[in-house]
């Protein structure tokens, strides 16, 4: 298995925030002062991109070896669908569908950081204790009241996304106005939270999509960098979303160009995490804004 090396991808660019910038878990330490790749490994199936294509354990495996070797420093399991309107799933089921897998993900590839797309703290505890190293929570700890309790308890990194309303209701009213200074509110005072509670590795995620209008997200893309808080790490998440295709009139399906192009964006506006179903294009986005950066005036 051809994996890359971190320092494979490129030149550091001076131009990253390097503070507060390693992540630890289980003795492992990850590096995010040059941008990474969080590739998304999906198990449901009715996500709006790839939904239904990770049902088959041997497939589960061989996608996630494929991420690796494109570059992908952490893989991003999830097992409950996020898009609008998505059916509620059960905690039972959530478990049923992400904990045998992880469990095999694990094995295979015991030195891979495995992150767990949750909102629940019963399915991140679950899941911590079966070597999951991240925790990535599309609610901000607003859907469940004991996950940051169980963040501070285990000392895992933890993805605090931020999200107007619910799956269900987000594209009912989404967010317009002010929506940088709201969001940036809102990472103060969860970031206070959970330092408070103990809790110190937090990546920040504006959350594209969740409950904003076309027009906000690209207010948050334009503006990323302004919503770091204490120097933490950026992730932006704009793979193949609604944000590129009702600009360009593309389907899901259509739109790894746009996906490239807005990650562009987002690494030249601070982002230390690209969260992508496309490995390889994102690895590629991350070398090429490197060289562009660091290359003498």
């Amino acid at each position: 298995m051809n994996i890359l090396n971190h320092s494979e991808m490129g030149h550091k660019s001076t131009t990253f925030a390097e503070n507060n910038m390693n992540l630890s878990c289980n003795g492992r330490t990850l590096d995010l002062s040059m941008p990474i790749v969080m590739g998304i490994l999906n198990l449901t199936p009715d996500s709006f991109f790839d939904g239904g294509k990770h049902q088959q354990t041997d497939n589960i495996l061989e996608s996630c070896a494929n991420m690796l070797n494109e570059g992908a420093r952490i893989i991003d399991i999830g097992g409950v669908s996020t898009r609008p309107g998505a059916p509620e799933v059960s905690e039972g089921e959530e478990i049923n569908r992400v904990v045998p897998i992880l469990q095999q993900l694990v094995k295979n590839f015991p030195e891979t950081w495995f992150s767990i797309d949750t909102f629940r703290a019963r399915v991140a505890r679950i899941c911590i204790e079966n070597g999951a190293s991240i925790i990535n929570d599309i609610s901000g700890g607003e859907l469940d009241g004991e996950m940051f309790q169980i963040i501070a308890q285990h000392q895992v990194p933890y993805v605090l996304m931020h999200m107007h309303g619910t799956p269900q209701t987000m594209q009912q009213h989404p967010m317009q106005g002010a929506v940088v200074t709201e969001v940036a509110d809102f990472f103060k005072r969860k970031v206070t939270e959970l330092t408070m509670l103990g809790a110190h590795q937090i990546i920040l995620d504006p959350g594209f999509g969740f409950g904003k209008s076309l027009e906000a997200n690209y207010q948050l893309l334009k503006n990323l960098g302004t919503l770091r808080i204490n120097q933490l790490p950026l992730l932006a998440g704009v793979s193949r979303k609604s944000m590129i295709n009702k600009v360009l009139n593309t389907r899901p399906a259509d739109a790894l160009n746009g996906t490239s192009v807005l990650n562009t964006f987002a690494l030249q506006n601070g982002a230390n995490l690209l969260r992508v179903h496309d490995v390889k294009e994102a690895v590629e986005c991350i070398k090429l804004v490197a060289m562009y950066q660091n290359v003498s005036e």
